[in-house]
């Protein structure tokens, strides 16, 4: 094996936006697989100022039938509170006092991220996207009581879909998303200079926030020069409604599926010859 291919992304400096307490495990794959990791984080995470409609449905979980968890900071959010309270609808793996609860994730990660705190998780979605899982479920959940514990930035879509099934819906904001009070000004140099090979997105929050920071017409004008990545269709339908096109989208809404899309990408450009 050669050294390009045991580490394909050497040479290439990538810009990482997500959150800086859950971005450890991409960066890290992204050096063992040779890059240069930027850190500029667009979003952080923070408990609601209003926690009242979360702590309302905690402590009548035995009226729900299905948790749907679409992100694993809804899992880390939700679980830190029911512990605050003392009400862990699960515990280590075994259903409590709510028997009939049973809990829905949107993907592997998300999944993961339930059973790593002690939850028994009944369903995952075959596609890592909100809809699809509420589309999945449309059959269990007629006539259920379906908790959607989330940000305060989540999209009308899901719940939508989830009533459009025939479920009500308790649709609460678990944590809050809002972009940092600063941004690292030596990163952020770098990329309006156009010197970095990509930036990456996991939300299309993160997008956002760059763009209320950098402005549209700085991105637009680094872009061919820089190539955006996407973790998922959600994202990369936020970037390119706003005009900006994504030449990287991960085929799974996972940290390991996006490595592999932006290791791909080069492989590829280096077959044809591009560098």
């Amino acid at each position: 094996m050669t050294i390009t291919e045991q580490r394909p992304l050497s040479g290439k400096r990538i810009v990482v936006t997500r959150a800086a307490e859950q971005a450890g495990e991409f960066m890290r794959e992204l050096e063992r697989h040779g890059a240069e990791v930027l850190t500029l984080p667009t979003v952080t995470l923070a408990d609601p100022p209003d926690l009242g409609g979360l702590d309302e449905a905690i402590g009548s979980l035995e009226r729900f039938h299905w948790i749907l968890f679409t992100s694993q900071n809804a899992v880390r959010f939700f679980a830190k509170r029911c512990r605050l309270l003392g009400k862990m609808p699960q515990v280590d793996g075994k259903v409590s006092t709510e028997a009939q609860l049973l809990i829905a994730a949107v993907g592997p990660a998300t999944a993961e991220a339930a059973r790593k705190e002690g939850l028994r998780v009944d369903y995952v979605a075959s596609e890592y996207r909100g809809e699809a899982l509420a589309e999945e479920l449309a059959p269990q959940i007629t006539a259920k009581l379906v908790l959607l514990p989330r940000s305060d930035r989540g999209a009308a879509d899901l719940p939508a879909v989830l009533r459009a099934s025939g479920a009500e819906v308790e649709d609460v904001v678990a944590y809050q998303t809002s972009a940092p009070d600063s941004f690292d000004q030596g990163v952020a140099e770098t990329i309006c200079r156009g010197e970095v090979d990509v930036i990456t997105f996991f939300s299309p929050s993160a997008f956002g926030h760059l763009v209320e920071e950098f402005g549209m017409e700085t991105l637009r004008h680094i872009v061919g020069r820089v190539v955006l990545a996407a973790i998922g269709p959600t994202t990369a339908s936020a970037i390119r409604e706003a005009g900006l096109p994504v030449e990287i989208e991960a085929n799974e809404a996972t940290t390991d599926a996006l490595v592999a899309a932006i290791t791909r990408h080069f492989a590829e450009r280096l077959t044809s010859g591009v560098n």
